[in-house]
């Protein structure tokens, strides 16, 4: 029993960095592999969970398929402390990763942005929880995008490509774009949206107080895209609603739902605008109950597609 353990880490650890590893990677590298590459770079870290509800038909393919790249160092991967259990793996773009994609973009590792120590840093974070959250909220639409027929996420940019574009006066936690046809509806309807997910850190008169850039981002450039706020509890939600009142930019709540309930996650009838008593809306919902942005929608600054 002891050699069979023994064994089981030594296959676990990651081998040691060559050329030939390198060759190794870029030889055995999937489409999807790439995908992977590419999401875990641009979101700093993903859970398995996460990955698999993304990308695979099973956990334990999800599972198998990481644990490989994470032997050819394209992943590396950490398990937060957690009270009770463990918690699952999470995700970092591993220096062969990094490697493959600046070579793919045609730069350096320079170039890239990556550092190893930097990509780890999100590990021992007090921000972690946060943006597993913030990336959890984009996996139930993807989860529900591969269950529905007509569904699709258009676009998801993370906190730091928000700032870069529009962090002078908002810095939203992600920006995002939502397709769906609903049962009944005439054809597909979109909707494109800032998100602040809440975690209940802060006091809400600082959660509050963003508004005021997204007030004075939506007058800056004539465009007036709903600020979606994703909070952990009812009573939250009811107190932050009393605070904002009728706001001065297109505003709707919600209380974190998982993808299993009746309520079906984000993309299902769990919106409440700001300024109405009911009914919940869903996600598409929001581009006719809330003002729509203009046909120049925010991410025509760069037209660029991410996931």
């Amino acid at each position: 029993m002891k050699k069979v353990i023994r064994q089981r880490r030594a296959a676990s650890t990651p081998r040691r960095v060559t050329p030939e590893l390198f060759l190794e990677l870029r030889a055995r590298l999937t489409d999807r592999d790439q995908a992977i590459l590419e999401l875990v770079w641009e979101h700093r870290v993903l859970t398995t969970h996460q990955l698999a509800a993304i990308f695979f038909t099973t956990p334990g393919k999800a599972r198998d398929r990481l644990l490989h790249l994470f032997r050819l160092k394209a992943l590396e991967r950490f398990q937060p402390w957690v009270p009770i259990g463990a918690a699952p793996y999470h995700w970092v773009l591993g220096p062969l990763g990094a490697q493959h994609l600046a070579a793919h973009r045609n730069i350096t590792l320079s170039g890239l942005g990556y550092r190893r120590t930097t990509a780890l840093q999100i590990s021992h974070s007090r921000h972690l929880a946060h943006q597993v959250g913030v990336n959890e909220f984009f996996t139930q639409l993807h989860a529900h995008a591969r269950r529905t027929p007509d569904a699709h996420l258009d676009k998801w940019w993370p906190e730091r490509r928000c700032t870069q574009l529009w962090g002078d006066l908002a810095r939203p936690d992600a920006y995002g774009r939502w397709t769906e046809t609903t049962p009944g509806a005439q054809g597909p309807a979109t909707v494109d949206f800032f998100l602040e997910h809440d975690t209940g850190s802060v006091t809400l008169a600082i959660v509050a107080a963003k508004l005021n850039g997204y007030e004075a981002l939506a007058e800056a450039t004539g465009i007036t895209t709903p600020v979606l706020f994703w909070l952990p509890s009812t009573r939250r939600e009811t107190h932050l609603r009393a605070l904002l009142g009728t706001p001065p930019v297109p505003v709707a709540t919600a209380v974190h739902t998982p993808v299993g309930t009746a309520t079906g996650g984000p993309a299902g009838p769990v919106w409440l605008p700001a300024g109405q008593d009911g009914p919940r809306r869903r996600l598409t919902d929001l581009a006719i109950v809330l003002p729509p942005p203009p046909a120049t929608g925010p991410d025509r600054t760069e037209d660029t597609d991410c996931r």
